[in-house]
């Protein structure tokens, strides 16, 4: 049987990975189905907040990614609306894929070029970027792109893509009952690394966060918890991503400056795909009380490398606690974060140990879920 040729829509694509779970989330959908279709993949030649671009990699034509995958690296010189539609016809989509929404490149323009491609479906990934906690970021402009979108029947014709029922029931506040939406989670890596065993010293905690610094990951949150709560021992918190916003690091770092000596928070800029897995694995468990995920790729990365996490109750990983791999809190309880902190500060090993070898087997169950393989193949059939 012929394969179905996928043509990808999205803002930034490996060798990329600061722009986080939308690349990590098409990379391992790609990689999982592609026996069974074509994809092609039509992205900008720099990371997320870059100006230089890969190295290596010939712009504006198509080439090959590892010898698997057809990319267009599209320079920002030449991004167009001419040059999109070019890569278009040149690609011969039987299915087109949008990852996002508001992109102008990306998003809008490639909705207002499949119409011309009437034999094509056409599906819209959100990416979390229609949840009330993501539309209320800066919200203005978005309320109002949604209004015309809406007004225009931008999104008619086309079939959203949700990853969970959360999900969902956001896109059909937005654009009604009879939108057509398919439910498709988030596939994880199938492949993980052996997990090292961590020393716990009772009275020493090591956390961390891997995410971009942005008020949607809560990084101000998380200090002020350290601040605002005694704790007894010491306490290391590093910070990996890039800055998305520098007032608001600003704000992070006022926090920073009043913390006890007890506690040392670290920024340590960006960090690589392939180096997740291993620098996870330096820490006792981690800590990202973020506003909102649709996934969340970076805690199913922190179960696969053996460590437990620290989040807030605004992602799909929930009831942690009763499965002994972490814990999922309510935002407006801080002081639950703490007595959390404090309870894994007084950890010894053999109580840490349970829950770092529970979240190894509990990602390799998430893992190898055919359930969810099986609707990521028939959200494109």
């Amino acid at each position: 049987m012929k394969k179905l040729r996928v043509l990808i829509f999205i803002d930034w694509f490996l060798p990329g990975y600061k722009a986080g779970g939308p690349v990590q989330s098409c990379a391992n959908m790609m990689e999982q189905l592609q026996d069974e279709f074509d994809f092609l993949v039509i992205t900008r030649n720099t990371d997320y907040c870059d100006a230089e671009p890969y190295e290596g990699i010939l712009p504006d034509t198509w080439t090959k990614l590892n010898g698997q995958f057809q990319i267009y690296y599209s320079s920002d010189k030449k991004l167009s609306y001419t040059t999109i539609v070019k890569a278009v016809r040149e690609a011969q989509p039987d299915v087109i894929f949008i990852n996002g929404i508001y992109s102008l490149y990306f998003s809008v323009l490639p909705l207002l070029i499949s119409r011309q491609y009437k034999d094509a479906k056409v599906i819209v990934s959100a990416r979390g970027m229609l949840a009330p906690s993501a539309i209320n970021v800066k919200e203005g402009k978005k309320k109002i792109f949604l209004q015309v979108a809406k007004t225009f029947g931008l999104y008619n014709r086309i079939c959203f893509h949700a990853t969970n029922d959360t999900e969902e029931l956001h896109i059909r506040k937005l654009f009604g009952l009879k939108q057509q939406i398919k439910v498709a989670p988030n596939l994880s890596k199938n492949s993980f690394l052996t997990v090292s065993k961590l020393h716990k010293q009772d009275g020493m905690l090591r956390l961390v966060s891997i995410a971009r610094v942005s008020p949607e990951k809560n990084i101000k949150y998380a200090l002020q918890v350290l601040l605002e709560h005694k704790f007894s021992g010491e306490i290391v918190f590093d910070i990996f991503g890039p800055l998305y916003n520098e007032s608001y690091w600003a704000e992070c770092l006022e926090v920073v400056k009043l913390l006890p000596d007890s506690i040392r928070v670290t920024y340590r800029g960006s960090i690589e795909n392939l180096k997740v897995s291993e620098t996870l694995q330096q820490y006792h468990a981690l800590f990202l009380p973020t506003q909102g995920e649709n996934f969340g790729h970076v805690i199913m990365e922190s179960f696969a490398a053996g460590r437990p996490v620290i989040i807030s109750d605004q992602t799909p990983w929930r009831s942690l606690e009763e499965q002994r791999i972490g814990y999922d809190v309510p935002l407006n309880k801080p002081a639950a974060f703490a007595e959390i902190i404090q309870y894994m500060l007084d950890q010894p090993q053999e109580e840490y140990d349970k829950f770092t070898n529970a979240a190894y087997i509990y990602a390799q169950q998430v893992s190898q879920d055919k359930k969810a393989l099986e609707q990521n193949r028939l959200l494109f059939r």
